[in-house]
C-alpha cells in the first residue's frame, strides 16, 4: 500500500465521548481495479468536498442493513458483495464552525463504523439522482489514500484509521483480478 504524499500517517486516535455521536455507517466501494469510490459533495466548496458514502443507521435497523441502503440511496450501487467490517467505532466531533442539523439535534459528532464492499457491477449502475436530492453531484474512482487528502478535516483522522483497516483489502482484491 502506498504512502500518503506528506509521508506516512498514523491515524491520532483521541479518546472522546462516544454516547454524545450519532450512530453512522461508512462505506468504502472498491472495484475490481482496487480503485474505491469517491464522491463529491454537492454545495460543499472544493478542495476538501471528497468522501465516501456514509449515513445515519436508522431505529430498530442493523448497522449492516444501514451500510447497504445508505450505499444505494447514495451511489445506486447493488451489484456489492461484503468484503470486511471495521469490529470498533470511529468517531469525530463536528468543528465549532459547522453549521448543520445534527448539531441541531443535539449531536457533538458522529461515531461510525466501516464497511467494505467490493463493486461487481457497471460504472453505468451508478446514479447519483436514484434519491431525491443527490448528496454527491460527481463521482470517480481513486486510490484510497486519495481519500483522506480530499476529505473535510474534520473527518481525516477516521478517514486514516479506515485506510489502515482497509488498505490489505485492495492489494487482495487486485490480487484476485489481475
Amino acid at each position: 500500500m502506498g504512502h500518503l504524499a506528506s509521508g506516512p500517517r498514523k491515524a491520532q486516535m483521541k479518546p472522546m465521548d462516544l454516547s454524545q455521536l450519532r450512530p453512522n455507517v461508512g462505506i468504502v466501494l472498491i472495484n475490481r481495479a482496487g480503485k474505491v469510490w469517491l464522491g463529491r459533495r454537492a454545495k460543499s466548496p472544493p478542495p476538501d468536498n471528497w468522501q465516501f458514502p456514509q449515513g445515519g443507521i436508522d431505529a430498530g435497523e442493523g448497522d449492516l442493513d444501514a451500510a447497504v441502503r445508505e450505499l444505494r440511496e447514495e451511489t445506486g450501487a447493488r451489484s456489492i458483495r461484503l468484503l470486511a467490517r471495521t469490529r470498533d467505532w470511529m468517531g469525530y466531533e463536528f468543528p465549532p464552525e459547522h453549521q448543520g442539523s445534527k448539531i441541531g439535534k443535539g449531536w457533538r459528532g458522529q461515531k461510525q463504523v466501516w464497511f467494505a464492499f467490493r463493486f461487481d457491477g457497471k460504472d453505468s449502475e451508478i446514479d447519483l439522482d436514484r434519491h431525491g436530492e443527490a448528496e454527491f453531484d460527481a463521482w470517480r474512482w481513486a486510490e484510497i489514500e486519495e481519500a483522506v487528502q480530499h476529505v473535510i478535516p474534520f473527518k481525516r483522522d477516521v478517514y486514516l484509521q479506515v485506510v489502515q483497516a482497509f488498505g490489505p483489502l485492495i492489494d487482495q482484491v487486485r490480487a484476485a483480478h489481475v
